[in-house]
């Protein structure tokens, strides 16, 4: 007989302001505990010092992980100019100074230089694997660690202030596996010193903002009121939709595919390519990530929605 799965059924999205002095995973335990749910996980490592937007998947959810973190991210941060530390943030030991303090002028010009596909190596307190350990792990127990430069996108790089001579606030559109204390590192080196970053948060995540995040006091104070919890297809918003009937979705949940073919099925193919990602959907809820082949569409990743008559968190 099979061990009883732990925890309550929770499946959506829920998305928490990060507090700094955390781990990314210490705050998924948080949420998971609070809401005694049986499956989380997150999109996306923030460091310890970040604050901002941490789409945390619970349940089902958790299969969707993969879209959402691939998706455009935001960050704010400043900038400390003058020393350089051994995690390019304020955590790490200083490791190098500098007496230059680039001016407003200067930043804007290199600017562009850090724009667009550029090529990044990650910074040695990271959690890249190098033969199969995390370079973390590696950097603190002082062996030494050589990351592959790898490109990545930059939409925006853009200075937003200066409050003093010694630091500088920016903002950053970018792309997928885009390190920031790298941006600040390469930026620094530019303009002919070094740096660290001294605050960073998060702003956004594919389609979940600042304006969505809760703390984790807030959900803590909630109580047995039901918390803000974003259905699974929240983060498929970027792939068309298909909607199946429930036979239909009883059959793609078995992991049969279902053929379109008389001419009221086909329309429904209508405008989606022969091979095209789609987001199976029956009574508002995600069903499966299938895929078309011609007349028949195929599931690649079953989501099972919950019971009949059961509500998204049970508060039994």
């Amino acid at each position: 007989m099979g061990r009883r799965r732990r925890g309550r059924v929770v499946d959506g999205w829920i998305v928490i302001d990060k507090p700094a002095g955390m781990t990314s995973t210490q705050v998924v335990g948080a949420v998971r505990r609070l809401l005694d749910a049986a499956k989380a996980g997150h999109a996306g490592t923030l460091d310890p010092i970040a604050t901002g937007v941490l789409p945390i998947a619970l349940g089902e959810a958790t299969k969707t992980i993969p879209h959402l973190a691939d998706r455009p991210k935001a960050y704010w941060f400043r900038v400390r100019w003058g020393e350089q530390r051994t995690t390019d943030d304020r955590e790490g030991a200083v490791v190098a100074t500098s007496d230059h303090r680039p001016d407003a002028a200067s930043i804007r010009a290199a600017l562009p230089r850090f724009t667009g596909a550029i090529t990044q190596v990650p910074p040695a307190f990271s959690a890249v694997k190098v033969d199969g350990e995390r370079a973390y792990d590696l950097a603190r127990a002082n062996t030494p660690v050589v990351l592959t430069p790898r490109v990545v996108n930059v939409y925006r790089f853009e200075l937003l202030g200066q409050p003093d001579a010694d630091h500088a606030d920016f903002a950053v559109d970018c792309g997928s596996g885009t390190y920031m204390r790298a941006l600040a590192r390469d930026l620094a080196l530019a303009l002919g010193t070094v740096a660290h970053i001294d605050g960073l948060r998060r702003l956004k995540v594919g389609p979940f903002t600042e304006n969505a995040a809760i703390t984790l006091d807030y959900l803590r104070g909630l109580g047995h009121s039901p918390p803000p919890i974003a259905p699974v297809q929240t983060v498929l918003d970027d792939i068309p939709a298909l909607a199946v009937t429930g036979a239909e979705a009883n059959r793609l949940r078995s992991g049969q595919a279902i053929a379109l073919l008389r001419r009221a099925d086909i329309d429904r193919l209508e405008g989606l390519e022969d091979g095209a990602e789609l987001c199976v959907m029956a009574e508002g809820r995600a069903v499966a990530l299938a895929r078309r082949d011609g007349a028949t569409v195929r599931p690649v990743r079953v989501l099972n929605p919950l019971l009949e008559g059961a509500t998204d968190v049970d508060h039994r």
